[in-house]
């Protein structure tokens, strides 16, 4: 084979990469940021209903007062919408959100709280990525580029939340949503469900979530529901002191 010519096995993994591309479409996230999704219209997937809007930014809101200890309806909705499932014993678990219990040691309270991806506005994770698969887009949903990510962890590494997780095994065909590609080899994390966002509609975990405990809502927007109840309530953000500004906030947290 003479220098510079491709291999037939090479060839065709090329000429297969191209087929599957035809589909594709270019989001702008962002000026000078873009998200390739491949096959979106193909796999059934609504369009969202116009440009993002870059004076929205989209944020929760969760009264850990709400929240049981024993409760876990938010996890099993995001594992039933976006296809994802822990392994019973597995140190390597994917974990979209996650339950935690926390006590205080000078009192004796405790109380149980929902962490997932906190959606900054300053994100770390985007800062250390090298390819730019890790993104922010115009409306505040950081997310990840599996298209693009070459699975160095960087992002792991500088989340101070503990909101990623990697995908060490094979995923079945059968366990993949359309709207969640998911893969051996790479980095995922809570989407906040955009694909229901996109389509004016509210995450799976706040959905499922029957005890009024998570409230979402465009945090820019004034006259929202979740706008009104943070400027009437005093709310926290978990790790404020690093500046990063997260768009999932607590209320009634010490």
């Amino acid at each position: 084979m003479s220098q510079g010519t491709p291999d037939k096995d090479h060839d065709a993994a090329r000429r297969a990469f191209l087929r599957n591309a035809a589909a594709a479409t270019v989001i702008t996230l962002a000026p000078g940021v873009t998200l390739l999704t491949m096959g979106r219209a193909e796999a059934g997937i609504a369009k969202p209903s116009g440009p993002l809007d870059p004076k929205k930014r989209w944020g929760m809101l969760i009264d850990t007062t709400k929240c049981a200890s024993g409760c876990d309806k938010c996890v099993a909705a995001c594992k039933k919408e976006n296809g994802w499932e822990a392994r019973e014993g597995s140190p390597t678990d994917p974990q979209w959100i996650r339950k935690v219990d926390v006590k205080d040691p000078g009192t004796g309270f405790e109380m149980s709280l929902p962490v997932m991806c906190q959606h900054c506005e300053h994100p770390p994770c985007v800062d250390v990525c090298p390819t730019g698969a890790s993104m922010k887009r115009a409306d505040g949903i950081v997310l990840v580029n599996r298209h693009i990510c070459i699975g160095c962890r960087y992002c792991m590494m500088a989340c101070p939340y503990k909101a990623r997780s990697f995908e060490h095994h094979e995923v079945e065909e059968s366990d993949k949503a359309p709207w969640a590609p998911r893969g051996q080899g790479t980095v995922e994390a809570c989407t906040m469900c955009v694909h229901r966002v996109d389509t004016g509609r509210i995450p799976a975990c706040v959905e499922a979530c029957d005890k009024g405990a998570m409230l979402f809502g465009d945090l820019n927007d004034a006259n929202s529901d979740i706008a009104k109840r943070l400027a009437e309530y005093p709310s926290a953000q978990i790790r404020a002191d690093l500046g990063t500004n997260p768009g999932v906030r607590y209320a009634q947290l010490p």
